[in-house]
């Protein structure tokens, strides 16, 4: 299944290919009609660059991907890459002597090491024959914007995390730490920060006693609570009162619950266990990292309905062989293999 991220990537280049294609495929008809002399395809090519906007430079190659014109572009012309052998850049990984269009895949650029697409389009005689390549560099800087800022989904994701904590994992314990040891007073302290004081976004590292937190009153900057300034209420005073968002996606009533969700995964287990907990009353997600260093993001809705059960599996029925934790929920948690 593709991804929000990857569905409005597919958009935007489907909205470029259908822009391009057509100016492209004129193009290489001209320089078709002037192959035999690469100055004449030089000028063709200046002439075509004005109806190719946001292009930062076009260049022709025959069948066998050398570049038989100067690299021709809106800042200038660059001769000495003539005689280059293309065959092995990114943009010519797709291109067969028989493909009339292909915009490539994004990738860095060899000289300038930015972000860059390339659309490739057949030079061909009236005939059929293919004759070389018309080349259409895009710095993706450059280009405008054809779609809006995808939504973030709200599916589940599990992602593995470093093989070598994963294999060690059994040879491990949790060791109490200071946060742990005030979890009930750092729950309630940030849960009156979020309700009441104006953070959106905040992230709870249970192992490294600390948390940190975003406020409305300064979005762009995120502020890291050692371990003294959790456990202290005093800490509400620092953040000025902030009415909760209509707009928030998490119910007030539910922070505690998803706080208090990340103190009970915690303590559910003393190899497998939850290391940092993060909620965000926009997008409405949790994020969970555990001692396997395996990692989840779900939404907090499907998260509360779940319920601790569904974490600890059957470990009450005494079967498991990790304590607090049945075999395939650990398996679960930790993606193992």
């Amino acid at each position: 299944m593709l991804t929000s991220a990857q569905q409005s990537i597919a958009r935007q280049r489907d909205a470029l290919a259908i822009f391009l294609q057509t100016r492209l495929e004129e193009l290489a008809s001209n320089c078709a009609q002037v192959w035999d002399d690469v100055a004449e395809m030089e000028d063709t090519i200046r002439v075509g660059l004005a109806v190719l906007p946001y292009c930062d430079h076009v260049f022709v190659m025959d069948l066998a991907r050398i570049q038989i014109t100067a690299q021709i572009g809106t800042r200038g012309e660059e001769r000495q890459y003539i005689g280059l052998d293309r065959s092995q850049r990114p943009y010519m990984k797709n291109v067969l002597p028989t493909t009339e269009f292909v915009l490539s895949e994004s990738y860095i650029s060899e000289h300038k090491k930015r972000p860059s697409i390339t659309a490739i389009q057949l030079v061909k005689q009236d005939d059929g024959k293919a004759l070389g390549y018309l080349s259409a560099h895009f710095d993706l800087r450059e280009l405008p914007l054809t779609a809006p800022l995808y939504e973030e989904s709200h599916d589940w994701r599990q992602m593995k995390g470093d093989p070598s904590i994963r294999g060690g994992l059994f040879m491990q314990q949790r060791v109490e730490s200071v946060l742990d040891q005030y979890v009930d007073t750092v729950i309630s302290v940030l849960e009156e920060l979020v309700v009441d004081h104006g953070i959106f976004h905040c992230e709870v590292y249970f192992s490294s006693n600390r948390a940190t937190v975003w406020s409305h009153s300064d979005p762009y900057r995120y502020r890291i609570l050692t371990i003294d300034e959790p456990i202290d209420p005093d800490l509400c005073l620092t953040f000025p009162l902030y009415t909760y968002p209509e707009s928030a996606v998490i119910p007030t009533a539910n922070i505690r619950r998803l706080l208090e969700s990340f103190r009970d995964l915690r303590f559910a287990d003393e190899t497998i266990y939850l290391r940092m907990g993060s909620l965000n009353i926009y997008n409405g997600m949790v994020g969970l990292t555990f001692s396997c260093d395996g990692s989840h993001s779900i939404y907090a809705e499907e998260f509360l309905k779940k319920g601790f059960e569904f974490w600890v599996g059957c470990a009450a029925s005494g079967t498991s062989t990790v304590p607090g934790l049945s075999p395939a929920v650990a398996a679960s948690i930790c993606m193992r293999d």
